[in-house]
């Protein structure tokens, strides 16, 4: 046989057998994946019955403010789809549970994220991505079966701006303990450099995240405060996911900040434009200096700031651009 011959023997040989491989790669995915629920297909968050689903919503404090019950049918009323709940290592399964059946009666997608790893290196009093871990494995039996009600977010801000370099490894272990427990859920990971990845380590090495997880279920989430203060900074981060074909989530933004100006309209508008889901700080109860990034004074849903008006009522806001999830469709589907 003639050499060219071989050669192209072998090419299709070898163009056969990877196509068997992806096609085991992808039963065994969906495989692991049984059961629906919010997941990632082709760069995009979409639901089990494959409806795209954006995020719009804020996050409210409930580890601080628990007595603020009401917070969540306000954010609701006021057009959110999504609500991102702030939890702590002594929120325990009960509350847990209670806190993803509140989201339920209010037909909002509740995104839990762990609190306590925020600016780990830079804050002493923070904990590892692998404690927060062992947190939510924890959880399993609270959240089993909730894949298409709630999303996991990991940690909050996982690193400060020291010792930045590890959090690849970090996050890479965090979701490979999750899945191990047995957790199938939508997992959202937070940008080191509190959460604004300024230094791009989770933008560059975001596809290697992506694909270590067995279910490729994992969705990216910046922080966008006084380092995205110009359109073009906004946008080229978004492009950067974009052009890499991953989801990602605005998690957190402010209206203004003290670390500088914050292009509020353009994460909003390019967002909206793009698909890209977004989850303003916050509710309410803010403290320390920030307390500008209340959305409403006093949690009081009939007092909205500023900051509230522009994210509910402003162009490209919650309420002109939320679609609740279809998975809330019927009320016997909230009810389960």
């Amino acid at each position: 046989m003639r050499r060219s011959a071989v050669i192209v023997g072998v090419v299709c040989a070898a163009l056969i057998a990877f196509g068997f491989a992806a096609g085991r790669q992808s039963r065994s995915t969906q495989s692991l994946r049984s059961g629906g629920g919010l997941h990632v297909s082709g760069g995009t968050i979409v639901e089990g019955n494959g409806a795209a689903f954006v995020m719009r919503g804020v996050s409210h404090s409930y580890a601080w403010h628990k007595d603020q019950q009401q917070s969540f049918a306000d954010i609701k009323r006021l057009g959110a789809n999504t609500v991102r709940v702030v939890l702590t290592a002594d929120v325990g399964a009960d509350e847990v549970s209670d806190v993803i059946s509140t989201c339920k009666q209010h037909r909002l997608i509740c995104v839990l994220e762990h609190h306590g790893t925020t600016g780990y290196g830079d804050d002493a009093a923070s904990v590892t991505l692998d404690a927060a871990a062992d947190y939510w494995a924890g959880l399993r039996q609270v959240l089993a079966g909730q894949e298409d009600y709630v999303v996991i977010n990991v940690g909050n801000e996982p690193y400060g701006n020291t010792g930045t370099a590890g959090w690849t490894g970090a996050t890479t272990a965090a979701v490979a303990k999750l899945r191990r427990a047995g957790l199938k859920h939508l997992i959202m990971v937070d940008g080191p450099n509190w959460g604004q990845d300024w230094s791009g380590i989770m933008r560059d090495n975001a596809p290697s995240v992506f694909g270590s997880d067995p279910l490729r279920n994992t969705v990216f989430s910046v922080h966008m405060y006084g380092v995205y203060g110009t359109a073009a900074k906004v946008t080229d981060y978004y492009d950067a996911f974009r052009n890499a074909g991953l989801p990602l989530v605005v998690g957190e933004f402010g209206w203004k900040h003290s670390d500088g100006a914050v292009d509020a309209d353009t994460i909003m508008n390019e967002a909206q434009a793009r698909g890209i889901g977004y989850l303003g700080w916050s509710w309410s109860g803010n403290s320390g200096g920030v307390e500008y990034l209340d959305m409403a004074a006093g949690f009081d849903a009939g007092q909205l700031t500023e900051w509230g008006r522009r994210i509910f009522d402003g162009a490209n806001g919650i309420r002109a651009t939320a679609k609740e999830a279809t998975v809330y469709g019927s009320g016997a589907a909230a009810a389960r």
